[in-house]
């Protein structure tokens, strides 16, 4: 059984530690903010301008002034700041963020991403994404492993422009948790259900699978 959306937020959660500071991109990592455990303290951040960026408002509680850089209405913690996009970059691009979680169309075996621009679909830029990827010490892409042709998008070399070039450390899919090593593709975790050779037959890229890989656990 492939994950939802929801579960892949819910497993790169528990990536989430104590004291860190975390981007979250836009699309399912937005939702990794619902799932934080409640022991821990984490300030989001949004690179539109906010440090201390909560969980999404129930129906009803909406505040149209608060957004996240996604323009999805947000809720901010108590201590939450509000700063300009001079200061939210200076951030980003002094390493202060400890961990960035972005979206992915696709990711190559060598670390490679590309998540902004689709050949032929009007976009407006790449925004924050290149700044993140440049800056970034740690990354971990939330994606799903194929597209809707199911051809994979855990590449040899990725087809699309790229956003950065070896800088992602760790993916969680629909159908496994991977993570970069040795420019290939190492896989660590599967989705319950799930067995090794279909996320052999999903991956396009070199995979490496050592010893019994056990289920992810939420």
């Amino acid at each position: 059984m492939s994950l939802s959306k929801e579960q892949i937020a819910q497993r790169i959660a528990k990536e989430v530690k104590d004291g860190y500071y975390v981007n979250l991109g836009i699309g399912i990592p937005t939702l990794v903010a619902n799932f934080v455990r409640n022991d821990i303290e984490v300030e989001f951040q949004s690179e539109n301008g906010i440090l201390g960026m909560g969980p999404f408002p129930f129906e009803g509680e909406e505040d149209p002034d608060l957004i996240n850089a996604g323009k999805q209405t947000i809720t901010a913690l108590p201590g939450a700041s509000f700063f300009d996009s001079a200061m939210s970059f200076s951030m980003i691009r002094g390493q202060h963020v400890d961990l960035t979680i972005l979206g992915a169309m696709e990711v190559a075996q060598n670390g490679d991403i590309a998540n902004w621009k689709i050949p032929g679909k009007m976009v407006k830029g790449m925004g924050g994404a290149m700044d993140l990827v440049a800056s970034a010490e740690n990354i971990i892409v939330a994606m799903m492993h194929t597209n809707r042709a199911g051809d994979s998008k855990l590449l040899k070399a990725c087809s699309l422009p790229l956003t950065g070039v070896n800088c992602v450390k760790k993916i969680v899919t629909d159908l496994c948790v991977l993570e970069i090593v040795d420019n290939q593709f190492k896989l660590l975790e599967r989705a319950p259900g799930v067995t090794v050779e279909q996320i052999k037959e999903a991956t396009e890229g070199d995979l490496i699978v050592e010893g019994t890989i056990p289920e992810i656990v939420f």
